[in-house]
């Protein structure tokens, strides 16, 4: 067997389809069926019950495809070995941020790594938080960025920087006039969200109802921070933005943030890589780039992080 057949049949486990493997593997099908075949053939028994629709595991099939991923997995760390050991910053690297973050962290970060680590061949993947984990897990990423904490004991998180959650309210809201609000000022029927499965929605949903049961007026759903910041220009409800998308802002749009008094809710965000990677070396310097240019533009201390996670009752304090 090779380490090419058993990449060609953790492809078909994860797509389920012939066709489609061999497309995300860059070979023919025809090519992807021989190589599976002949290791079935090797190995005696059938990996994939081709009768179902869609493509199967059989039952030794599945324990067969968890131990090809081991064995893959312990092959391409080897060259990351070497790497480590020469204290080389360099060859590929996948890198996965939430759409919340990506708008903003990008521009922020992105001249200076490549500036910094010319051997670094960098690819970003823009996906929500429950995507980014399952493509860590699965190898497709060596890292993401993302709020956390994600309480999953299989990745490791380092906070990179704590985000305040600043309201965004038309000038008819009842707290307009205030200076800071509260938590407890949050009661609103208007309140304007990010759709279902947003990080960040999450995590308002967690801050609101820990306060005071919130039931919209009209249940509207975006995927991003334009569309809920242009409607609340129209005076057509509050939002929650997170703190460095505020940045952009014009004048008179600032004129309607409103900041949390102390301790402010808030995100915290953090690189997150698999227990079992390799790549440290690249990540810890990636992590200090990060730390290092958003502490400018960060300097909050007193803060409460509120969990991404859907949960009303996951809100945590954090004492700095």
């Amino acid at each position: 067997m090779t380490i090419i057949q058993l990449k060609y049949a953790i492809a078909v486990s994860e797509y389920k389809n012939f066709t489609l493997a061999a497309e995300k593997c860059f070979v023919t099908q025809p090519t992807l069926s021989m190589q599976i075949q002949k290791l079935e053939s090797e190995l005696d028994i059938q990996i994939f019950d081709r009768t179902k629709k869609p493509i199967e595991m059989t039952e030794i099939g599945s324990k067969i495809i968890s131990q090809c991923k081991k064995i893959v997995s312990e092959s391409e760390k080897m060259q990351d070995v070497v790497d480590q050991d020469r204290g080389i910053i360099g060859g590929d690297f996948r890198i996965g941020i939430v759409p919340t973050v990506m708008s903003t962290l990008l521009p922020i970060f992105l001249n200076e790594l490549v500036n910094k680590f010319p051997l670094l061949r960098v690819s970003f993947f823009e996906h929500p938080t429950k995507e980014l984990i399952s493509k860590l897990k699965n190898k497709h990423l060596d890292l993401i960025i993302a709020a956390t904490p994600l309480e999953d004991d299989e990745l490791i998180e380092k906070p990179i920087y704590y985000e305040p959650f600043v309201a965004y309210l038309p000038i008819t809201n009842p707290h307009f006039g205030k200076s800071e609000i509260s938590p407890s000022d949050l009661y609103s029927n208007d309140l304007l969200l990010l759709k279902d499965g947003n990080c960040f929605r999450n995590s308002i949903e967690n801050l609101c109802f820990d306060c005071n049961e919130y039931k919209g007026r009209f249940d509207l759903k975006s995927g991003n921070f334009e569309t809920l910041i242009n409607l609340v220009d129209k005076g057509l409800g509050m939002t929650f933005l997170p703190y460095l998308h505020t940045l952009g802002l014009n004048e008179s749009q600032k004129k309607m943030l409103h900041e949390f008094k102390n301790p402010k809710p808030s995100r915290e965000i953090s690189v997150v890589y698999h227990k079992n990677e390799v790549k440290i070396h690249i990540i810890n310097e990636i992590k200090d780039l990060l730390k290092n240019l958003t502490k400018i533009k960060l300097q909050f201390n007193d803060v409460n992080i509120i969990s991404p996670i859907k949960n009303r009752e996951a809100a945590r304090l954090l004492e700095n």
